[in-house]
């Protein structure tokens, strides 16, 4: 399969799971969710969905419950919306990108202010 269609095929995804996660799933224990991006193999059988979670850590493991528990309904909509020979099975993964750029930027901006303390 050609990379370009693999990458259509891989923002469509995203797009759609997106788009399902924020408007029809019900699930009271899913909150702040973003969907960063989705890894499809090469056969299209699997697909790796980042999803980044906000809030305390306690909403986060409650949202992390809600996602696994609809990863059925998540595949069935996806074989819907998305016209394919086979639907691919999804598997979530957390995506910490987001924290650790946080984190860096923390840093750099007490070097700063370190810096600007010294002269």
């Amino acid at each position: 399969m050609g990379q370009l269609r693999m990458e259509k095929v891989q923002e469509l995804m995203k797009q759609e799971i997106s788009k399902i996660i924020l408007q029809d799933l019900k699930d009271p224990r899913i909150g702040f969710v973003t969907v960063t991006a989705v890894d499809v193999s090469r056969d299209l059988r699997n697909a790796r969905v980042y999803v980044s979670l906000m809030g305390s850590e306690q909403q986060i493991a409650d949202c992390w419950r809600g996602l696994q528990s609809s990863l059925g309904f998540l595949r069935r909509e996806v074989g819907h919306r998305v016209r394919l020979r086979y639907t691919p099975e999804l598997t979530l993964e957390l995506d910490q990108s987001v924290d650790y750029s946080v984190h860096i930027q923390a840093l750099l901006q007490k070097i700063q202010k370190d810096e600007e303390n010294k002269t």
